[in-house]
């Protein structure tokens, strides 16, 4: 009998790990998928995504089986859950016969046999039938995709698509419609049931897949395109605002990109040199570590926040899957007291930069105490007062973008108007 190889094995844990990290909220499905190894991320990427369809049933199966209390060798309930739905639903595990492997198929009579049992009881026919159903809002959302346009122009890019069959249309009459945004330069909406993974078109990073909430943080910061803009993104993996910055400054100037975390820096630098992002220098780093006095960034002007946040608004394709359990309201009001403090010292810190002009804040919440909480504790800082710092005008932030936050939030309400877009040196705030 031979042992499972170790890089085969190394799979399931890296699934089990990755499951991990989404039980402990650190970041939405798309946020940490991007954040594995690409080697394997898209062998490991289906396996999260299709546990995660069927983790309910599997989990009850498990617990039905007593397979945790059995096996010492199954460490916790996401590496169970991997393994078991490669058991039992798609054509048994891939590994070698090594004690894990031979720890799940002791049970495995059992465990087709619970399987059977809960789909009996819901009464259906199919696997298929007991996945987690899709979440019915992701199929009113186009599919965005930005047009890298450093390499190539968005005119370009029309020409290249029309000529594989695409129309310029509204998204939703076909799978073969498309057309641009009316609000972000540069980005192309398509019909949610169009995927670009394999196109060569994205794997030689000519178009960047983007949603288009996370494009506005980039064109709201709007950095000079020339050799004396110097700008700071704070936390800057996976990479896709840090490269649309890159494109903005249509690589001039100098793009310093932080990310503290190494398999996320890793991911960053990956896209970011497929993206052909000369001017920026990546930086594995915490930003709050970095002296705002240090000469290195001396002539930065514009900074951009994107810091961790509750992830609330987000609103995709896969994170319907993590809504199995609520959330008690003391514990949910904890979590984003304590995303806020640590939001607020992200903006103060970067306050401190002595020649910034121009800071962009955004959240995917849809908390005020993540939006305009934040930005009104900010202004009313110390650092904000020696900046001097105040609240842009919705005439210098997206003037065509009606939604301008949540008035009653405001204090004093005259502020409201202003919300939801730009702190100036004379801070930049965007909610998407």
């Amino acid at each position: 009998m031979s042992s499972a190889p170790p890089n085969i094995m190394n799979f399931y844990f890296e699934a089990a790990k990755t499951l991990d990290r989404l039980d402990s909220k650190q970041g939405s499905i798309k946020g940490v998928l991007a954040s594995l190894p690409e080697k394997n991320r898209k062998r490991t990427t289906a396996l999260v995504i299709e546990t995660l369809k069927y983790k309910v049933v599997l989990t009850d199966i498990i617990e039905e089986a007593k397979l945790l209390k059995e096996e010492r060798k199954i460490t916790s309930l996401n590496l169970a859950l991997v393994l078991v739905h490669d058991l039992l639903l798609s054509g048994g595990i891939q590994a070698g016969d090594g004690p894990v492997k031979q720890a799940i198929l002791r049970h495995k009579t059992r465990l087709h046999g619970e399987l059977q049992k809960i789909k009996i009881k819901r009464g259906v026919k199919t696997d298929t039938e007991l996945a987690q159903t899709a979440d019915p809002r992701a199929a009113r959302i186009p599919r965005h995709v930005r047009v890298n346009t450093l390499i190539w122009s968005t005119d370009e890019a029309v020409k290249s698509l029309m000529s594989q069959g695409f129309i310029v249309s509204d998204p939703f009459e076909s799978e073969t419609s498309f057309m641009r945004d009316k609000h972000i330069p540069d980005l192309l909406s398509f019909s949610p049931r169009v995927t670009f993974h394999d196109d060569p078109l994205y794997t030689a990073g000519k178009i960047i897949l983007q949603d288009k909430a996370s494009c506005f943080p980039a064109t709201v910061l709007a950095p000079p395109a020339n050799d004396n803009t110097f700008v700071i993104d704070a936390t800057s993996a996976p990479g896709n605002k840090t490269s649309h910055l890159s494109a903005l400054m249509k690589n001039k100037g100098k793009l310093f990109a932080f990310e503290r975390d190494k398999k996320r820096f890793t991911t960053l630098t990956t896209m970011l040199s497929r993206a052909g992002c000369r001017n920026v220098e990546p930086i594995n780093a915490d930003f709050l570590t970095v002296h705002p006095l240090d000469p290195k960034y001396s002539r930065v002007t514009h900074i951009l926040l994107d810091p961790s946040c509750s992830g609330s608004g987000i609103v995709n394709r896969l994170d319907h899957l993590l809504e199995t359990e609520i959330e008690d309201d003391g514990d949910q009001e904890d979590r984003l007291k304590r995303l806020a403090s640590f939001q607020v010292m992200m903006v103060k810190h970067a306050m401190r930069f002595p020649g910034v002009q121009k800071i962009v804040y955004s959240t995917c919440s849809i908390h005020a105490t993540e939006n305009e909480h934040v930005v009104l504790e900010s202004l009313r800082s110390e650092e904000a007062k020696v900046g001097p710092f105040a609240l842009a005008s919705p005439n210098e932030v997206l003037p065509q973008w009606p939604r301008r936050g949540l008035s009653k939030e405001m204090e004093p309400p005259s502020m409201s108007p202003q919300i939801d877009l730009s702190f100036h040196r004379v801070v930049s705030k965007v909610i998407v």
